[in-house]
Formats: structure tokens, C-alpha cells, sequence
């Protein structure tokens, strides 16, 4: 068991970051990424311009949804690659994204529609869609299970935590979310979500 404390508080450090800028993804081409971002996931294109470190490449900015941006380093040379990322110290395992979960079907139906290959698990507190872009990185596409507001997400899973290691669990689950939000005193709307496996493997 690890002796780092997990607590919503603020850490003793030197400064405090105020949340995610941006994140930057070396890309294959222009015209794959746009219409698996863009057409695809609903993501505006907000901003196209030189890669300010080698102008021989574009850097695409999309909004993913809430401000909060991801971009690209693409050049028309590049080829897409479908066959998927080596996992290695410092490599990205995946990026998740949020969706309304009152559009998760659409969102199935339209991942279907593009022929792409997908999972999807109830991970005990959110509920994923897991699918590739055009690149070969794993892609989620999470939903809340409960409705709860952005600016307490951090003290509900600091809640549910301390809950699941009081309860011995191997990992968060539904229940220690419930009891977690029962007392932070918050009444919080359960999504009508689809029965799907857990995809947790060797744990219980």
C-alpha cells in the first residue's frame, strides 16, 4: 500500500497548477485527423497554424468541449497508423474525453457507423466507450454516472476513495460512490446507462 496520502486539499508545494491548458499529440495528416476529431467526435476546429518549432508541419487546435483544448502536429507526408501505440516509460496509454451521457447511444451508433471496433465497461464510478483514432491511440469516451458538479468532482472521488479502502474493495465501485455522495450530503442524479461489464481484470 502506498503511503501517499489521496485527499481533495491542496498540496504543500511550491505552486498549484489551475487546471489542463492543452495537450499535444504528434499526428499523422491533416485531412484523418479532422475527420475523426471534427466529424466524428464534434470537436471544433478552433485553430490552424505553423508549428511554431518546425513551420514544416501544421498544428490543429480543437475544443474539446469545455474550453480545454487538444492539438496536433500533423504533415500531409504522414500516413495514418491503425495498428496501435507501444506502451513504453513516458508514452501516452490513452486520452478520454466526456460525453453527455444522455447521448452515449448516439454515440455508439455513430462509432459503429464509421466501422471502428470499440468496448465499452462500467468502470464502477464512470461508464467508457474505448475505441482508436486515426493514429492507433487508444481513445475513451467517458460518461458520469452520477450528475455531479465539476467544481466538487475532486472531494467526491477523495470521498470514494477513503470509502473503498474502508471497505477493503480492490478498486472504486458503484456502491462506494453512492456512499460517498450520501456523505458529502449530495442528492445526485443516477444516468440510465446500459449493463456492461466491468473489464477489470485480476481484481475484485
Amino acid at each position: 500500500m502506498s503511503d501517499n496520502p489521496v485527499t481533495a486539499d491542496l498540496p504543500d508545494s511550491p505552486f498549484h497548477t489551475t487546471g489542463t491548458d492543452h495537450m499535444t499529440i504528434w499526428g499523422s495528416n491533416e485531412e484523418d485527423t479532422v475527420a475523426f476529431y471534427r466529424d466524428l467526435l464534434g470537436m471544433p476546429l478552433v485553430l490552424r497554424q505553423p508549428n511554431l518549432d518546425d513551420p514544416s508541419q501544421t498544428h490543429l487546435f480543437f475544443d474539446t468541449g469545455d474550453g480545454r483544448i487538444v492539438t496536433f502536429f500533423v504533415s500531409d507526408d504522414r500516413p495514418s497508423n491503425r495498428r496501435g501505440q507501444r506502451g513504453q516509460v513516458g508514452s501516452v496509454h490513452h486520452l478520454c474525453f466526456s460525453v453527455d451521457p444522455e447521448r452515449f447511444g448516439e454515440m455508439v451508433e455513430a462509432i459503429e457507423e464509421d466501422g471502428r471496433g470499440y468496448n465499452i465497461f462500467d468502470r464502477g464510478i464512470f461508464f467508457s466507450l474505448y475505441t482508436q483514432d486515426n493514429n492507433g491511440l487508444v481513445i475513451e469516451l467517458s460518461t458520469d454516472k452520477y450528475d455531479i458538479p465539476d467544481e466538487r468532482r475532486g472531494e467526491v472521488l477523495a470521498k470514494t476513495q477513503e470509502i473503498r479502502e474502508e471497505a477493503g474493495a480492490d478498486y472504486a465501485k458503484d456502491e462506494h460512490m453512492k456512499a460517498a455522495l450520501d456523505e458529502l450530503g449530495m442528492d445526485s442524479t443516477a444516468h440510465d446507462l446500459p449493463d456492461a461489464a466491468s473489464g477489470v481484470g485480476g481484481l475484485s
